[in-house]
């Protein structure tokens, strides 16, 4: 499960320290405390897995002068600063400088924590990105990310090297956690734009200006997202948030790059609202001409096979990582599994799986029990509509034979025995579920 993001907190005073340490741990955060700039400069490189929260007035290297370290070491680190009344017009400079925000004492502190998820978002996207684009030498590794072998995963992949090749917008959708920035990297990736610059930017928690300010720059601000993107791909994360203001003027933009495109914008939609899609929040002109070409991601309940894959790859990894045994699912489990509705789609079942191995590490706990619904904590999270038997079939055998491979470490004349197979017939359904001896040989 993703770790809870770092703040690191600079105040001379150690009172004020503690205060906001202590609200912000509450919260969910893992903090570190610094008594002043220069200390904390030494603890906070350029991919500091988290966000900075700092006074302004501080002796030696003020809150300003700390913020410019900062973003010269690395201008994509949210940087929170607390001022006093005298204080705001520094602020408002420091602003132009990079900063993420600043905040005015007195504060409320549920504003501090609002401020702190919003910058941490954002930090957790731009080090996923970077993270991705260290790992691909080329278009193929991201391409493996994209696990399944259900027919709309075949498809999607289809679609992003179709679509990869070509030059024109995109707009992406779907439900929560079924893998649209993923997406947006592959489509880069696979590209001609693949050696180009990748930027991605969530244009969630912004009022108008500061959404202008950072899109197509300004006077004392950082580089424009639209100039640092030049040649490459720009891809705008809850594009449903852009005011109609900023929709204008990035048609606008887009419209100026003319034919074929110079940068080529990625849009992605959250959309969670009932009743809604983005085409409803978007001006039709910007829209159309983003939704050029459109990927809708599946959501994973669709996805068939692809649940107890997934399932056991994360689980897998979580095992390794607690050093414990790898998971092993009954039969009952495997169809609970098949059969949740999975609103957090991908992302949900990884959590699950991490959570699912950390209990058989400790003896504990049921797939069951991390199944079950938010709203009735006795109802098992299952679909009222219900899979093809073929469905619930198909992963029952693969996960025994799995599971019987495992156990008998690859010895095939052992699975045969137990599961009363002629060779044949076992090479068959490993072959056609994608098992490989190989991967059960002790090492």
């Amino acid at each position: 499960m993703a770790k809870a993001m770092k703040i690191a907190i600079i105040d001379d005073e150690a009172d004020m320290r503690q205060s906001i340490s202590q609200w912000l741990a509450l919260s969910g955060f893992d903090t570190e405390t610094y008594p002043s700039a220069d200390e904390a400069l030494g603890a906070i490189s350029a991919d500091y897995p988290g966000i900075v929260i700092s006074d302004v007035r501080m002796p030696g290297t003020d809150g300003v002068a700390f913020l410019k370290r900062l973003m010269s070491a690395d201008s994509t680190l949210p940087v929170i600063l607390i001022t006093g009344h005298g204080d705001v017009p520094m602020a408002v400079e420091a602003m132009q400088l990079g900063a993420f925000d600043f905040l005015e004492k007195p504060f409320d502190p549920e504003k501090l924590t609002e401020l702190a998820r919003s910058a941490s978002a954002q930090r957790r996207a731009t080090l996923d990105s970077r993270a991705l684009r260290r790992e691909l030498a080329d278009g193929t590794g991201i391409m493996e990310k994209l696990i399944g072998g259900s027919p709309v995963m075949e498809q999607l992949r289809e679609d992003i090297i179709d679509l990869g090749q070509a030059d024109g917008h995109v707009l992406i959708d779907g439900e929560t956690g079924t893998g649209k920035t993923l997406t947006a990297h592959a489509l880069h990736a696979v590209g001609a734009r693949a050696k180009q610059k990748f930027v991605l930017f969530s244009c969630a928690g912004y009022d108008d200006e500061q959404l202008e300010m950072r899109l197509f720059g300004g006077e004392g601000a950082e580089l424009a997202l639209t100039e640092q993107a030049r040649g490459g791909t720009l891809v705008l994360d809850h594009i449903e948030e852009l005011p109609e203001r900023v929709q204008g003027r990035l048609l606008a933009w887009m419209i100026e790059q003319g034919v074929p495109v110079e940068t080529r914008v990625i849009a992605i939609s959250n959309l969670s609202e009932a009743g809604k899609s983005v085409e409803d929040k978007l001006r039709p002109d910007l829209y159309y001409r983003l939704a050029t070409a459109k990927i809708t991601l599946p959501p994973l309940r669709t996805r068939g096979e692809d649940i107890l894959t997934l399932f056991k790859k994360f689980a897998d990894t979580a095992a390794d990582d607690y050093g414990a045994e790898p998971l092993e699912l009954s039969a009952q489990e495997a169809a609970q599994l098949v059969q949740a509705p999975w609103p957090g789609n991908v992302r949900q079942l990884m959590n699950v799986a991490e959570r699912a191995a950390m209990q058989s590490h400790r003896g504990s706990g049921t797939i069951s029990s991390l199944l079950m619904t938010g709203e009735d904590e006795g109802t098992p999270a299952v679909t009222t509509e219900g899979k093809p038997l073929k469905e619930y079939v198909e992963a029952f055998e693969r996960m025994l034979i799995d599971n019987t491979m495992r156990r008998h470490k690859g010895s095939i004349a052992s699975v045969m025995d137990e599961l009363r197979l002629p060779r044949r017939t076992l090479n068959e359904k490993m072959a056609k579920y994608g098992l490989s001896r190989a991967d059960y040989l002790e090492n």
